[in-house]
């Protein structure tokens, strides 16, 4: 586990490095744009490599996402016209109902649509974003107020929100801001003070996926799906809590959310090994043989930096040291090297690993992700100054 004099001992990554860093991950993403045009990458690499697959998987958005970033950084018309000309793809998965009953539509539509829209005005991309919106809010659950997550809706066996669904939460205020119209907020507030009510531990760990009574909606409790075990810290739901409670306290600044994330962050900072790549789940450190999950790290650094605006300037500054040292770790150990050995750009991830508590098989394990690929690019792009933050 990590201490706090161990942490503070790691360098910080350098403005330099991280324009350096950024010019390698444009390059990579550069290169991916012939393999990827018409199809997506998979969810994560087989092997560190991944093969295209169609447009049916929640992590779709991240790639599109990642040309929209590089976009950014060169004003290149490649990546504007590969990104854009996704959009129709999008919509089209929405018309044929395309693996949408689910709640990731912030993750699928926010980098890709969202992004489309506020980068160029696209009306198309506008109205799939808005489309994906109301998709979404038909998962609102009334009793219990929350997004369910997955599953038939009702279901008592899926009648349960997950720590992730804060990143879906933008999609929702983007819309409220688009039309005028109160709804998507108000059932975003909702259910981010439900998330936040139950999902958060006493000692500051979260649970992954919280239940809730179908007929009353009161809480029954909390569980994992992806993590060691139910009492465990899940890194990358840990994660998702530092992004998710930053993003709360942006779109609605109420004190329990701002403390909400010094807690959370605190409690992943200090489970951190010593090299600062974190494990799958923070059950294991230094010495075990477990699997790292550098996605964990690099959401946990957007998250960082997006708080870091709200905080009083020496608490901003601590919070912006730690970030830069997650980073600083990432590009030292996790950042590829050569396009021979992977066509992914941050190694060392983990989808999913099973334990026997949980209720997943092993999958994407110690490979590149597509969204540890995005968010570890997101980080770079926040570090380099000014962004307008598709979330």
């Amino acid at each position: 586990m990590q201490t706090k004099e161990t942490l503070e001992t790691y360098e910080a990554i350098t403005l330099a490095e991280v324009r350096s860093a950024l010019n390698h991950v444009v390059a990579q993403i550069r290169n991916n744009i012939s393999k990827f045009y018409d199809r997506f990458p998979a969810a994560s690499s087989n092997d560190q490599i991944y093969s295209a697959s169609e447009n049916n998987d929640w992590t779709n958005g991240f790639w599109t996402g990642q040309l929209w970033l590089a976009y950014e950084q060169t004003k290149e018309a490649v990546f504007k016209e590969a990104a854009l000309y996704k959009v129709p793809g999008f919509r089209d998965r929405l018309i044929h109902r395309i693996v949408v009953d689910h709640h990731d539509m912030g993750f699928l539509y926010t980098p890709s649509c969202v992004a489309a829209y506020k980068l160029t005005g696209d009306k198309l991309a506008k109205e799939t974003a808005l489309m994906a919106a109301d998709n979404l809010m038909g998962r609102f659950q009334d009793k219990g107020e929350f997004f369910q997550a997955w599953g038939k809706l009702g279901d008592p066996k899926e009648y349960r929100l997950i720590i992730d669904c804060l990143l879906n939460m933008p999609l929702l205020f983007w819309a409220s801001k688009e039309t005028k119209e109160l709804k998507y907020r108000e059932a975003a507030l909702r259910h981010i003070r439900t998330c936040m009510k139950y999902v958060v531990r006493e000692d500051s760990s979260t649970y992954h996926t919280y239940y809730f009574d179908p007929e009353t909606g009161n809480p029954v409790g909390g569980a994992t799906a992806q993590g060691h075990r139910d009492g465990s810290i899940w890194a990358r739901g840990q994660a998702w809590g530092i992004y998710g409670s930053a993003i709360a306290y942006k779109y609605c600044p109420d004190p329990v959310y701002m403390e909400h994330f010094r807690k959370i962050t605190a409690c992943f900072l200090e489970h951190l090994p010593k090299d600062l790549v974190p494990y799958w789940d923070f059950d294991f450190s230094d010495g075990s043989t477990e699997p790292r999950d550098s996605s964990s790290g690099a959401i946990a650094v957007c998250g960082m930096l997006e708080m870091a605006k709200f905080l009083e300037p020496d608490e901003a500054k601590n919070i912006l040291l730690q970030a830069k040292r997650l980073l600083k770790a990432l590009t030292q150990h996790c950042l590829y090297r050569t396009w021979d050995n992977t066509n992914g750009i941050l190694l060392h991830s983990t989808y999913a690993k099973s334990s026997p508590y949980n209720t997943v098989t092993d999958c994407g394990v110690d490979e590149c992700t597509q969204w540890g690929d995005y968010f570890y690019t997101e980080a770079l792009v926040r570090m380099t100054g000014q962004w307008e933050v598709y979330w």
